[in-house]
């Protein structure tokens, strides 16, 4: 676990699942990502999240996959270990199996499927919060696929519980992340999640941000990052029309995105596997996708490094 105070700051990856030939968790390829990452010098890992295909695998997968990255580069990155599953057993055995581990934050989006009330949903962070209670918490705001949103009145419930010390908000609206802010009084951080807005979710008050695509092009994030800290705005925006442009190409092709990610990642040597199903594994056509975009990516970084 990191002593660090700027533990949540900066850029985070989220952390992808990485199979073997056969559609297993493989040990050695999520090792393999962890150290490339932490060799391209982000700040942290979010591991077990939406981007690691958390809800398509079982608890002893996801911990095969912490346990993993922790034996990489546990205690050289903060380690915010995604442990919500659909039910509160399931998923306060996977914050008992993070916090044994030594990592640095829990996190959890709400119970989805059934519509349960507040109350209910913050019993739910609670528990799960209560089974590592050395471990500080982070709330993960998603209600585009979660189907429920962190209101200023279940927040404001939530930080009476001490260990919560961050919030990844997911939600498109850049406001809620000053929202955030203003209600948790510098008690609490808040990560920018969509990619798209980072800077703008950085300039309204976002400590720093967890990202889906930010593996593929972390070198990006960190500049853009280093522009706000120096306050050269414009060098951030600029950054910023680029990564969307990526974005952009990563959602043209026929596969899932993060099929997509993992072929860019494996064009540029790191092999993650393909992705677990229902997900779209690669189709004709994509890997060519993916050419483009690893030189899309080599060329921006040429232009602002």
């Amino acid at each position: 676990m990191t002593d660090s105070r700027d533990k949540y700051q900066g850029i985070i990856p989220a952390f992808y699942a990485c199979y073997d030939e056969s559609g297993d968790i493989s040990q050695a390829r999520c090792q393999a990502l962890a150290r490339h990452l932490l060799a391209q010098g982000v700040g942290g890992l979010y591991v077990n999240g939406s981007s690691g295909e958390c809800i398509y695998l079982s608890v002893e997968e996801r911990k095969k996959v912490l346990e993993a990255v922790m034996e990489a580069v546990g205690g050289k990155l903060t380690i915010i270990a995604h442990v919500a599953c659909n039910n509160t057993r399931d998923s306060m055995e996977l914050a008992r199996h993070a916090q044994a581990l030594g990592v640095d934050a829990i996190a959890a989006i709400p119970p989805i499927y059934f519509r349960l009330p507040e109350e209910a949903i913050a019993r739910y962070w609670n528990d799960i919060s209560g089974a590592a209670p050395d471990t500080d918490f982070v709330i993960y705001n998603i209600p585009q696929l979660a189907g429920v949103a962190l209101t200023p009145g279940l927040y404001q419930e939530m930080i009476n519980n001490p260990r919560v010390k961050a919030v990844k908000n997911s939600s498109m609206p850049v406001q809620d992340i000053e929202v955030f802010k203003t209600l948790g009084r510098g008690k609490v951080a808040v990560f920018n999640g969509p990619d798209e807005q980072f800077v703008a979710g950085r300039v309204m008050g976002a400590d720093g941000g967890i990202g889906g695509t930010y593996a593929v092009m972390p070198r990006l994030f960190i500049k853009a990052d280093d522009f706000i800290h120096s306050g050269s705005f414009e060098g951030a925006r600029a950054i910023q029309v680029e990564i969307n442009r990526v974005i952009a190409a990563l959602l043209s092709g026929r596969c899932d995105l993060y099929a997509m990610l993992k072929e860019v990642l494996r064009q540029k040597g790191i092999v993650c596997g393909s992705v677990r199903a229902p997900l779209m594994p690669l189709q004709e056509g994509d890997a060519a996708i993916a050419r483009q975009i690893v030189k899309m990516i080599a060329k921006t970084e040429r232009g602002i490094i």
